[in-house]
């Protein structure tokens, strides 16, 4: 029976603990042997990620037990934490353990436990490790070394290094072969050509993030697995040097293909292309590679924020397995002779960067906007394509899903605003006729991100409730070419705050939303979008701010790790040329310009975005009259893992907006707001 009731009221069968449960997806997808393995989350074990393992029969079995996390620090964001190689033992898997970062080795069908193979370091974060390759005929593991030199954060240097897989730089650092030189601030791990004769990898260089440029490196392999003749063949050539190069180019991924020519993606011509070049010829100078699929105007690479992530693999065949798309992505499969692409069947139209290949088999993990981020299988030979693991299963009655549409506005100066809007939604209720209905924008992190379409049960806790979502991919965003991802240069903190502001004024102006029950919301980049927005606009009623920047100067002058510590010097422009736009930007410095109520979300043991800001904009607030409430949460980082925490943080932000929207609720605790 469909009840009447105002929106916001209505009462909905998702819960806090069932959007905790099903928080996070699996990741890093690889084969060793028949058997497929990737990394899952476990958020009711304290947000660790273990190691899942499926035989080609069909059975699954969780490889390490807790307290074993499989997760790695580099750059604080981490990337591929593991590798695999069959041995006459079975499976041998290297792999980064979270809690002390140290590699281990581990054999599991014997049944024997994990041995270190990495030293230890009192050296501030110490000694950090991802995206290995494993070389059991060196009896090494090659990987990306992060080391602390000092206490601070920017003490820090990484290079490609060699472990012994025989534990014997367990205690002793000098063992750790170095194969590269620290010549570069930022390096990828080594892809191997097929001989095993060349390395190749990606570096890059303070002040550029990967996504403004980076190099394609390669390296010739002496016998002694040592590197020789290191140079670069192809991204920001004149960024060679530290600090050099005008015209930006992001190589975001390198591969060998099978002929031994070198397989990358690049945004040289405004979109991240798939391209190929003799790496002999470019020795010589230097030679611009051949796209494989020109002129479509589309993705197949995005933003590198994690170490290790693959939009492309080449097949034993020659063709190429390719994660592709504008705003939303598909797998394909293209063949470079031809530039035929082809794409798979099936309802996932969103790909993860992370894609393994097994003779004609490709395997990914894809969701949809009516399914979860789910491993699926395409079988090239047949095109056929199917879930292989961590299937969607409905926990709730898909009735109560939202129903997404993806739609275009128009923002300031007649330019072009993505977003997705979920509006409220439940097949239990309606609402009084001529009642509009509060609505939420959310903006996501990064800010060089972007929102995908896909279903996430916590937009359906709160569209199943009567509050719509529109989840904005403002001006800066991936997935739209590099001329939008370039939007928020020297703008952040302006394009991003106009851009979610006028898709709320939109679905206000047309009757979609009221106008007078407007709230944002977002977590580190849109929780600064969320907190500039407060501080610059009247439009919204009150918002959600989680693990946020909100001091550009004290996050530029040593606030942050150091992946971030030069990020502002495009977003915002160098400090020492324009110091007061740091401080006219930042909400802490326009404290007094806040009038809404909100709601403040803190990882206590956040480096990215430390603890330390939130105190400082609470106490400029202090005493001004501004109802908000401060939630910290012990052993959380950035971006919350717990499902306890997870929890009281969406019930929190529900409590917000009931007291503030004027709706009447008992199913969350009361939200204290101090003025």
């Amino acid at each position: 029976m469909v009840t009447t009731a105002p929106y916001g009221a209505w009462t909905s069968p998702v819960d806090a603990r069932t959007v905790a449960a099903h928080d996070g997806r699996p990741a890093f997808v690889g084969v060793v042997g028949d058997d497929v393995w990737w990394t899952e989350p476990r958020p009711a074990e304290g947000g660790r990620r273990t190691l899942v393992r499926r035989r080609p029969d069909g059975a699954e079995e969780s490889v390490l037990p807790a307290p074993w996390n499989v997760r790695s620090r580099v750059l604080e964001y981490g990337g591929q934490p593991w590798a695999g190689t069959d041995t006459e033992r079975g499976p041998l898997i290297v792999f980064s353990n979270f809690d002390d970062q140290r590699l281990y080795a581990c054999t599991p069908d014997d049944d024997t436990a994990p041995r270190p193979l990495t030293p230890r370091s009192a050296v501030g974060g110490g000694l950090r490790w991802v995206d290995p390759v494993l070389r059991r005929d060196l009896g090494e593991v090659w990987c990306v070394l992060e080391e602390f030199t000092g206490e601070g954060p920017t003490e820090v240097r990484r290079v490609l290094a060699a472990v012994p897989l025989d534990g014997s730089a367990a205690e002793d650092r000098t063992r750790v072969r170095e194969l590269s030189d620290d010549r570069h601030r930022f390096v990828t791990g080594p892809r191997l050509s097929p001989d095993g004769r060349r390395a190749a990898w990606i570096a890059w260089d303070h002040p550029r993030m990967p996504w403004d440029g980076t190099l394609a490196m390669v390296a010739r392999v002496g016998a002694e697995g040592t590197f020789e003749d290191v140079r670069p063949v192809v991204g920001d050539l004149g960024s060679a040097a530290p600090g050099g190069g005008a015209d930006g180019e992001s190589v975001a991924q390198v591969e060998w293909a099978p002929d031994g020519s070198l397989l990358f993606v690049s945004d040289r011509s405004g979109w991240w292309e798939l391209q190929r070049i003799d790496p002999d010829a470019a020795a010589d100078g230097v030679v611009a590679g051949r796209a494989l699929c020109p002129a479509r105007q589309e993705e197949f690479g995005g933003p590198l924020w994690n170490v290790g992530q693959r939009w492309f693999l080449p097949l034993d065949n020659g063709t190429l397995a390719v994660i592709h798309g504008r705003g939303s992505t598909a797998l394909g499969i293209l063949d470079p002779v031809t530039g035929e692409l082809v794409d798979a069947a099936g309802p996932w139209t969103e790909w993860a960067p992370t894609l393994a290949v097994h003779g004609s088999r490709v395997l990914g993990i894809a969701a949809g906007p009516h399914s979860s981020y789910e491993l699926v299988e395409l079988d090239t030979c047949t095109g056929h394509a199917r879930v292989l693991a961590c299937r969607h299963v409905d926990v709730l009655d898909p009735a109560y899903h939202p129903r997404p549409r993806s739609r275009t506005f128009t923002g300031p100066d007649g330019r072009d605003v993505h977003a997705h809007i979920h509006p409220p939604h439940n097949p239990d209720h309606i609402a009084p006729d001529g009642e509009l209905p509060p609505y939420v924008v959310w903006a996501h992190g990064g800010p060089t991100g972007r929102a995908p379409l896909v279903l996430d049960l916590e937009i359906a806790y709160f569209t199943s409730r009567g509050i719509g979502v529109a989840e904005v991919n403002y001006g800066g965003s991936t997935g739209y070419g590099r001329e939008y991802r370039e939007r928020l240069r020297g703008r952040w903190g302006v394009v991003d705050v106009e851009d979610c502001a006028a898709v709320a004024r939109a679905l206000a102006d047309e009757g979609s939303a009221d106008r007078a029950r407007l709230a944002i919301r977002g977590g580190s980049a849109g929780g600064w979008t969320a907190a500039a927005s407060l501080t610059s606009t009247d439009l919204y009623a009150c918002g959600t701010i989680s693990y946020p920047v909100l001091d550009l100067t004290g996050w530029a002058t040593g606030g942050t790790h150091d992946f971030e510590s030069q990020y502002l010097e495009s977003l915002i422009g160098p400090l020492a040329e324009v110091p007061d736009r740091y401080r006219e930007r930042s909400p802490l410095h326009r404290a007094d310009r806040i009038a809404a109520p909100f709601l403040l979300l803190q990882g206590l043991d956040d480096v990215i975005c430390p603890p330390a800001q939130c105190e400082r904009f609470l106490a400029a607030v202090a005493g001004r009259g501004v109802p908000h409430a401060y939630l910290p949460f012990a052993g959380e980082g950035h971006g919350f893992r717990r499902a306890e925490t997870m929890v009281r943080a969406v019930e929190a932000e529900l409590a917000l907006y009931a007291q503030i929207f004027g709706i009447t609720r008992g199913d969350v605790p009361a939200l204290e707001l101090r003025g």
